[in-house]
């Protein structure tokens, strides 16, 4: 299981999207981005935060440590607020928390010094997971010191949230003419060579294990599905694999360079000023 934590104090609503996670401190003394149970999609949403950053951490890609974070409503008094308040009692219980990258930077102050073997890999992985959420307007990466996170799954495993419809999942292609690594010659073969024969069934069952069970129906059955679509998927490489392999190539459609902090998380505050090197 994921490593359980529990809030103390509730510092401030991070407003992206309709989801409000929050900023809120715990009794192991860190400071974690926490998304709700009762927000947005739901429980889908944190279980596919748990499936892909657990099996990113697995297949050796970085990504923030993720804690369980039980909460009480009472927290949400001193929350001026209304729709915070509500959202935060109605997710009382164990919710999903992020570690909190304090300093990090704006992908776009280190896009340039993404390798192409690293490139190929998160470029591989979002494939295989249905990331549609990884485009030059919204990277969720950040580099922190010095080293690129992936941030933010909770759009990926699409097909979670309508199963009767998952097969046609399997072998679906995966547009990354929009990725924001898609400019960084990633190298596609190389990934597919280097991680497909890691994505196995111990490691997927090893990874379902952490999803906490009352956020599935029927748990066993339900990580059962997910493993074996996730080993389907990677199966079907030759109906989606070739594809992404001739995006890489041709380095996608251009994008337009963000300005500087324009898509930096909310929950980061200010992006440090020009000149100013983290440490």
């Amino acid at each position: 299981m994921l490593p359980a934590v529990t809030a103390t104090r509730y510092v401030t609503p991070l407003r992206e999207g309709g989801s409000l996670p929050g900023l809120m401190e715990a009794d192991d003394l860190g400071t974690y981005v926490v998304k709700w149970r009762a927000a947005g999609q739901g429980v889908n949403v944190l279980v596919a935060e748990v499936v892909c950053g657990e099996l990113a951490r697995g297949l050796g890609l970085p990504v923030p440590a993720l804690v369980t974070v039980d909460v009480v409503p009472e927290l949400a008094v001193g929350e001026p607020d209304h729709e915070v308040q509500e959202l935060l009692q109605r997710s009382a219980g164990r919710n999903l928390g992020l570690d909190y990258l304090p300093g990090a930077l704006d992908f776009e102050a280190g896009a340039d010094g993404v390798d192409p073997e690293l490139a190929g890999r998160v470029l591989w992985f979002d494939a295989l997971v249905g990331n549609v959420d990884r485009s030059w307007r919204n990277p969720n990466m950040l580099f922190w010191h010095g080293r690129l996170q992936l941030i933010d799954h909770g759009a990926a495993l699409t097909f979670h949230h309508h199963w009767p419809g998952a097969e046609a999942a399997v072998t679906r292609a995966y547009d990354a003419s929009s990725h924001a690594l898609i400019e960084c010659e990633p190298q596609v073969p190389a990934a597919d060579a280097a991680l497909a024969g890691r994505v196995t069934r111990s490691l997927l069952e090893g990874v379902l294990a952490q999803v906490p069970d009352d956020w599935l129906t029927e748990p066993d059955i339900v990580r059962a599905r997910y493993v074996d679509h996730l080993l389907a998927r990677l199966a079907a490489r030759e109906a989606w694999l070739p594809g992404l392999v001739a995006a890489a190539e041709t380095g996608g459609g251009g994008r337009r360079p963000a300005p500087r902090g324009e898509n930096r998380p909310s929950w980061l505050g200010p992006p440090p000023p020009e000149g100013v090197t983290q440490r």
